[in-house]
């Protein structure tokens, strides 16, 4: 199929970083929810804990800095991943 007619999807940093930086902020406050939820054996921080610096489980402040590195990991991953996208897609095929 040739997709030359077909009009480039242009991506925009701003937009992808929010919509990650949501995504993650969501995920993260489900698991801590689940966690609050679930028996100690099936509890998710353990999982949050190598990947997000500062984060203690049950704390007011561990929480923030989860919250918080969440947040900026959406953007980490959509500055590195706009730029890249365009690169590849200007590539051609």
């Amino acid at each position: 199929m040739d997709n030359s007619s077909a009009p480039g999807i242009r991506l925009c940093t701003a937009p992808l970083g929010n919509t990650l930086s949501l995504v993650l902020v969501i995920s993260y406050l489900l698991c801590v929810g689940f966690g609050l939820l679930a028996p100690a054996q099936m509890r998710m921080y353990e999982a949050w804990a190598p990947l997000l610096p500062g984060f203690e489980w049950l704390t007011w402040s561990g929480f923030l800095i989860g919250l918080v590195e969440a947040y900026l990991y959406g953007w980490y991953f959509a500055v590195l991943f706009v730029p890249l996208y365009r690169w590849f897609s200007r590539g051609g095929n």
